[in-house]
């Protein structure tokens, strides 16, 4: 994940020029991940919560969350390098995103995409966007539900239209205020105050004089608004998934943690990268797979 931090337009890298003095037989450990890249003058920081993700890229500078185990801290270590690695070839990739046509160093990337779209499913391992996902189908499905048990009072009952009858039960009932939120505190009274709490979740008990059909209404209201944010979200990790910074980082993470299987799945991306790797246009991202990697590569 980027994170922009710096308004101001910084001096270009210095081009890749040197190769680091490493034992190539050095496993790939957090501590050794690490004090490669200290050496190559990136600040990481390890005891951090990571501003709530697994980890950060800022200019020249990884977070990684302290609450990780050792092999999911150097797989999030490889992919904040690779956003370093991208933003050395192509600056502001926290703004704009990146390019695949200059990460890649072609105009044909309509394929290269379809296939790293493919490797992102493999290598995000917390699943976020397949559990919105699960989530909105499962609201959808109680929604389509209470909508059901409605029409058995209300056979002419459909959600784009109209509830005239609820719309005129709810002016004279306090649950009218769920129809905005899922649960509030009342107070009522001027000189001895009462309170009380009202939910959608226990509108059975606090409204046991409420027909039926209407407490379905007020639930399925409350899911509908749960539905738009879930919806929303997708959108969000849709457009940061589609992102070829993002896209690319993934990529990386994959194609040292799991080789072979990213290779079968990303074969065009995977000989391309290969070639551009090998040639020294990933800069010191070379020298971390001739380092670390357990195979020739």
């Amino acid at each position: 994940m980027i994170f922009d931090i710096f308004r101001k337009k910084e001096k270009a890298e210095d081009k890749y020029l040197v190769k680091m003095s490493y034992d190539r037989t050095k496993p790939a450990t957090k501590r050794n991940v690490v004090k490669f890249l200290r050496n190559l003058g990136i600040e990481v920081k390890t005891n951090t919560k990571a501003r709530g993700n697994n980890g950060i890229y800022l200019k020249n500078r990884i977070d990684v969350s302290r609450n990780l185990k050792e092999d999911k801290a150097v797989e999030v270590l490889i992919h904040e390098f690779a956003h370093h690695i991208h933003n050395k070839i192509e600056q502001n990739i926290a703004k704009n995103g990146g390019s695949l046509e200059i990460l890649f160093k072609t105009n044909d990337t309509e394929e290269i995409k379809k296939e790293l779209i493919k490797v992102t499913n493999v290598t995000d391992k917390d699943k976020r966007l397949e559990a919105f996902t699960n989530t909105k189908a499962d609201i959808s499905t109680k929604i389509k539900n209470l909508q059901k048990a409605i029409q058995k009072d209300y056979p002419d009952f459909q959600r784009s239209k109209k509830f005239s009858e609820f719309e005129k039960y709810i002016k004279h009932s306090d649950a009218k205020y769920l129809l905005k939120y899922d649960a509030i505190r009342l107070v009522t009274g001027w000189f001895i105050k009462k309170e009380r709490i009202i939910s959608v979740k226990n509108i059975e008990i606090d409204f046991p004089q409420m027909p039926a059909a209407f407490q379905f209404y007020i639930k399925l209201i409350s899911l509908k608004r749960k539905q738009t944010k879930i919806s929303r979200r997708i959108n969000q990790l849709n457009k940061y998934y589609d992102k070829p910074a993002e896209l690319f980082a993934r990529f990386v993470q994959g194609y040292f943690s799991c080789n072979a299987a990213i290779i079968k799945l990303a074969p065009l991306t995977s000989q391309r990268f290969k070639t551009l790797l090998n040639s020294g246009y990933y800069k010191e991202l070379k020298d971390f797979f001739e380092i670390f990697a357990l195979k020739n590569i």
